[in-house]
Parts: C-alpha cells; sequence; structure tokens
C-alpha cells in the first residue's frame, strides 16, 4: 500500500520560514516525479513546486519562485519543501504528491493527506 505522509505544517508569522517533508512507502521514490500542490479556501488546487526523479528537473510556480526550494533525498524516501519568506497568501492545505516517470506535469497517481499552513500578518 502506497502512502505519502506530509509533515512540517503549521501557524508561522509572516516572513518567516517553514519546512515540509513527504516521506512516502510502498513506492520508490526515484521512479516517481515528486509534486508540491497547495488549496486555499475557495480556490483551486495548484501545483507550487515539483522535483524531478533525479532532483535535476524542477518546477516552481511564479507566485513561490525565489522563496521556495524542492528538494528529496531518494536513500530516505522524502521530498521536502522548504519555504521561505512566507506571505498571508501563502495561507493554504499544502499536499505532496508523487507521479511516476519523469515528466513534472500531469496527473499524478499518489497524494498525502495534505497539511495546513497558515501565515499571519
Amino acid at each position: 500500500q502506497v502512502r505519502l505522509v506530509e509533515s512540517g505544517g503549521g501557524l508561522v508569522p509572516a516572513g518567516g520560514s517553514l519546512r515540509l517533508s513527504c516521506a512516502a512507502s510502498g513506492l520508490t521514490l526515484s521512479s516517481y516525479a515528486m509534486g508540491w500542490f497547495r488549496q486555499a479556501p475557495g480556490k483551486e488546487r495548484e501545483m507550487v513546486a515539483a522535483i524531478g526523479r533525479s532532483d535535476g528537473l524542477r518546477y516552481y510556480a511564479n507566485s513561490v519562485k525565489g522563496r521556495f526550494t524542492g528538494s528529496r533525498d531518494n536513500a530516505k524516501n522524502t521530498a521536502y519543501l522548504q519555504m521561505n519568506s512566507l506571505k498571508p497568501e501563502d495561507t493554504a492545505v499544502y499536499y505532496c504528491a508523487a507521479r511516476a516517470g519523469p515528466l513534472l506535469r500531469g496527473e499524478y497517481d499518489y497524494w498525502g493527506q495534505g497539511t495546513q499552513i497558515t501565515v499571519s500578518s
């Protein structure tokens, strides 16, 4: 059974930092692209970052570029999202997801349960 478990969310003041972790089990992370998504109340889910299988290929949404950094440790079967200079508009539920193959875009196969991040002004 495949599981993705996010951790590291919480309440942080504007300008602060958080690091999300996504621990995978039941799959070999090196075979999957990893995406980070968020959904704020009343808004559609959006991809904020994605990391290719070998940690070389990256994608960042314009809204987080320069502030968020995705990484992965395939040996630990874990992906990370470092979030700096957080803004109130970053408040959302954040999800990690895994997609088989090399592409960062497209339908993701497995999803975590989500973790809430609230940035206070």
